[in-house]
């Protein structure tokens, strides 16, 4: 069972020394895909780069968004031989003690997505609080399901087989819905998540690429079509609720 890490950055550079130091103590290899950042931070990412052996940084010449550095991210651990990736925010967000324990759930359940359910400190900003909660309802609508306890938390144990070949097969969002939507479409394709708590913050000196209006937009969106998604795989669903 191969792990590696999977880090998506676009400008951010505040924490991300502090990141890497903290994930080398974990002896995997880390991947983090540049997602067509300014110059300045590509260079200081280069640096970085080239001061830690177990890294390896790969660009994009255009920005794609969060979800498509993580799809690249993916396919490229695949790709060269691994069996999980470890998706880690760049920017500060999460709890790195946490580690162990999202390993230690994979091992003991090998065929499932494995995921941080977040416990939010005063530093989140109100609007992403409550957007949660509607991102939450509609999942489990898309789902008829409570087994998705969250589906925006970035910080996750992704088996690479399955989750790969769906983004090959489907064209899965690549901004802010990526998290939701893959978690909700692995799901269907009978894919189980285990969650386990964890702290999350936002720090003061980090920079959040969320957009409210488009990001919530592009969402909104893409609830809609899982709702139409669901509706094609009901009796899939209902059957499976059915199970003991």
């Amino acid at each position: 069972m191969r792990y590696c890490f999977v880090i998506p950055n676009y400008n951010h550079v505040a924490c991300i020394d502090s990141l890497i130091s903290a994930l080398t103590a974990f002896e995997l290899p880390i991947i983090m895909v540049n997602d067509a950042s300014d110059e300045t931070v590509k260079q200081q990412l280069v640096a970085i780069e080239g001061s830690t052996p177990s890294l390896t940084l790969l660009h994009h010449d255009v920005n794609q968004g969060k979800g498509g550095a993580v799809q690249t991210g993916l396919k490229y651990a695949l790709a060269n031989g691994f069996d999980y990736a470890i998706q880690v925010d760049a920017d500060g967000q999460h709890c790195l003690d946490d580690i162990t324990r999202l390993l230690t759930l994979s091992h003991q359940h090998p065929e499932d997505v494995i995921s941080g359910k977040p416990v939010y400190d005063d530093s989140i900003p109100k609007h992403r609080y409550w957007a949660r909660y509607i991102t939450h309802f509609w999942v489990i609508v898309e789902t008829l399901s409570l087994q998705l306890k969250d589906t925006m938390c970035g910080f996750r144990v992704y088996p690479l087989k399955p989750s790969v070949a769906l983004i090959n097969q489907v064209n899965i969002g690549k901004r802010m819905d990526f998290d939701i939507e893959i978690l909700v479409r692995l799901y269907w394709r009978g894919t189980n998540t285990q969650f386990i708590d964890t702290k999350v913050i936002y720090p003061e000196a980090g920079t959040s690429h969320f957009r409210a209006f488009e990001d919530n937009v592009r969402i909104s969106w893409m609830h809609t079509k899982l709702c139409f998604g669901m509706l094609l795989r009901l009796p899939k669903l209902l059957f499976r609720r059915s199970k003991p």
